[in-house]
């Protein structure tokens, strides 16, 4: 059984991820518009899996993480969105929250998926991580992104710089 709880929202089913997700999961994270903010380069078939194998660890180490969103009606994998602490050496620090993400592919983008997906998931983290404080990361030029942060409660705390870019620290309070 796994440890990863199934969420249900009105166009999505957020599961774990599976080892048959794969070749979905490398056609999202090799999508320019998927990775321009992110990583800003195409991943490769084996950080994919990589990925894949951390979300499952994350879920073993911290009982959060990364959920797969998949279409209800077609069960086609959308993106992913969850929760996670993989220890970023950036300023300010992230420690003693939980970092929310997100990322859809650019065929679903602009319908309110990722919204649907996070207040799901931050509902889940209400309940199952009480008093924890969330935060995020957006590059800046993100604007899609930042917009959603703010109406899922999350504030801007700082500006820094992760690798090569400037980043948005947001933060949401525990139970906002």
């Amino acid at each position: 059984m796994s440890a990863v709880p199934v969420l249900q929202t009105e166009r999505l089913i957020l599961r774990e991820h599976r080892p048959e997700d794969l070749d979905a999961y490398l056609d999202l994270w090799t999508q320019d518009d998927v990775v321009r903010f992110i990583s800003g380069r195409p991943l490769t078939r084996s950080e994919c899996w990589g990925r894949i194998l951390r979300s499952r660890g994350l879920w073993a180490v911290l009982r959060a993480g990364f959920w797969t969103l998949t279409d209800r009606e077609s069960g086609k994998l959308v993106g992913e969105a969850g929760l996670m602490d993989i220890k970023r050496a950036i300023e300010p620090t992230l420690d003693g929250t939980l970092e929310a993400g997100w990322v859809l592919n650019p065929s679903v983008q602009g319908k309110g998926l990722a919204r649907e997906a996070m207040t799901a998931i931050l509902g889940w983290a209400d309940q199952n991580h009480r008093g924890v404080p969330l935060s995020c990361i957006i590059s800046e030029g993100n604007t899609p992104s930042v917009q959603l942060a703010g109406r899922l409660g999350f504030q801007e705390t700082a500006r820094g710089s992760l690798e090569d870019g400037t980043v948005i620290h947001f933060r949401r309070a525990a139970g906002a």
